[in-house]
C-alpha cells in the first residue's frame, strides 16, 4: 500500500499494470481476416517493446523511451485495420511517449507526426474512408497535445520541488553554519588564550577562568546546535505557539512573571524569520534571567503590514552591554534574514527589539 500511495497516478507501477494487461486482451481478442500475418506480427512487436520499456523504464529511460516510440510506430503501420486493438496500442504507447520526461519536445513531434503519417497511409491501405481518416488524426492529435500538458505540469512540478530541496538545503546549511561558527570559534579563542596563559605567563588562575569560560561556550553551543536542529523539523509549531512554550519554560525554572503579547493579523511566516526570531527571544530571555533574576519578563510578538517584530522588556538595574557575543550573534542571525535588532535600556526597562521584513 506505500508502494501505491507514493506511486505517479498517471503514469506509475499501476497504470503500467492494468495498460498491459488491457493490452493484453486486446492482443489475445484479435482476429484480423485481412493481411493476419502483417498485422500479428506488427502488433507482436509492439508488445514485445511495451514490455521492454516497462522493464526499462526506471533503470534505462533514454532505451525505454525509443521503445516506446518503436511500439506506437508498429501499431500505426496496422491502424486502418478494422481491429481494435491497433488502436489501442497506439495510443497507449504515443500517450505514453508523449508525457515522458526523457524525450525532447523536437523528438515527440518527430515521433508524432510519423505515427501520424503511418496512420494515415494504413488506413488508406485499408480503404477507410477519408474523413475516418481526419477524425482520427484529430483525436490523436487532442490526445497528444492533452499528454504534452501534462508532461509540462509534470516537469514544472518537478523543477518547482528541485528548487525547494535546494532552497532546504541551503537554509539548513546556513543554520548549521551560524551556529557552528559562532560556538566554536569563540571556543577556540578562549582555549588560545588559556593556553598562553600557561604556557608563556604561568597565570594558573586565568588560564582556570578562561577554561571555565571555554565549558559555558561549549554547554551554550550545544544548546544553539540542538534549537537548530529542532528548528529544521517539520514539527516545529508555529512562531506564537513556540514563543508561547519558551516564556512557559523560563517561567518555570526561573519562577518569574512572564507574558506573551500577540498584535496583528497571526500567519505563517518563512522558516528563516521564524528561526530568528525564536533564538532572539532564547537569548533575550537567558539575559534576563542572568542580569535581572527576580524582574517580570514581557514578550510582544506583532504582525505588521510588511513586518514582524518581536520586543522583549524586563526591568534590570545590572544592563548587559550591547557589544555582548549573545546579543552581536542575534543581530548576525538576523541580518542574514535581512532584519534588524536593536537593544538597550529605554524607561528603566532593558529592550530588546527585534524585526524581520515579510
Amino acid at each position: 500500500m506505500r508502494l501505491l500511495a507514493a506511486d505517479d497516478p498517471e503514469t506509475g507501477r499501476l497504470v503500467r499494470l492494468l495498460m498491459t494487461l488491457v493490452l493484453a486482451w486486446s492482443l489475445a481478442t484479435a482476429s484480423p481476416d485481412r493481411a493476419p500475418a502483417f498485422v500479428w506480427s506488427a502488433l507482436g512487436a509492439s508488445m514485445v517493446c511495451w514490455l521492454a520499456f516497462v522493464l526499462l523504464d526506471a533503470r534505462r529511460p533514454r532505451t525505454a523511451a525509443a521503445l516506446l516510440a518503436a511500439a506506437s510506430g508498429a501499431a500505426a503501420a496496422v491502424s486502418g485495420s478494422a481491429e481494435a486493438a491497433p488502436t489501442v496500442f497506439l495510443f497507449a504507447t504515443l500517450l505514453l511517449f508523449a508525457a515522458h520526461l526523457t524525450p525532447s519536445m523536437a523528438v515527440i513531434v518527430v515521433v508524432t507526426a510519423a505515427d501520424l503519417a503511418i496512420m494515415a497511409v494504413s488506413m488508406a491501405w485499408w480503404t477507410q474512408p477519408r474523413s475516418a481518416i481526419v477524425v482520427s488524426g484529430a483525436v490523436m492529435t487532442c490526445a497528444v497535445l492533452f499528454a504534452l500538458h501534462r508532461r509540462h505540469y509534470r516537469r514544472a512540478q518537478h523543477d518547482r520541488m528541485r528548487a525547494m530541496a535546494l532552497a532546504e538545503r541551503a537554509r539548513i546549511a546556513r543554520e548549521l553554519h551560524d551556529v557552528l561558527a559562532h560556538s566554536l570559534g569563540a571556543l577556540g579563542v578562549q582555549l588560545e588564550v588559556a593556553e598562553v596563559l600557561l604556557t608563556e605567563k604561568g597565570d594558573v588562575d586565568g588560564a582556570a577562568a578562561r577554561i571555565r569560560r571555554s565549558r559555558a561556550l561549549a554547554r551554550e553551543g550545544l544548546l544553539e546546535a540542538r534549537s537548530a536542529v529542532a528548528a529544521l523539523r517539520e514539527d516545529v509549531p508555529p512562531l506564537p505557539d513556540a514563543l508561547s512554550l519558551l516564556i512557559a519554560e523560563h517561567r518555570r525554572d526561573h519562577d518569574v512573571a512572564a507574558e506573551l503579547r500577540t498584535t496583528g493579523v497571526r500567519r505563517p511566516i518563512t522558516p528563516a524569520a521564524e528561526v530568528c526570531l525564536l533564538r532572539t527571544a532564547r537569548e533575550a530571555l537567558t539575559n534576563a534571567a542572568k542580569h535581572a533574576a527576580n524582574a517580570p519578563v514581557t514578550v510582544e510578538l506583532g504582525y505588521g503590514e510588511d513586518v514582524v517584530r518581536l520586543v522583549v522588556r524586563n526591568p534590570c538595574a545590572d544592563l548587559p552591554g550591547t557589544t555582548g557575543h549573545g546579543l552581536r550573534g542575534m543581530e548576525e542571525r538576523l541580518a542574514l534574514a535581512g532584519g534588524t535588532l536593536t537593544a538597550g535600556p529605554s524607561g528603566g526597562q532593558w529592550t530588546v527589539r527585534a524585526e524581520v521584513p515579510e
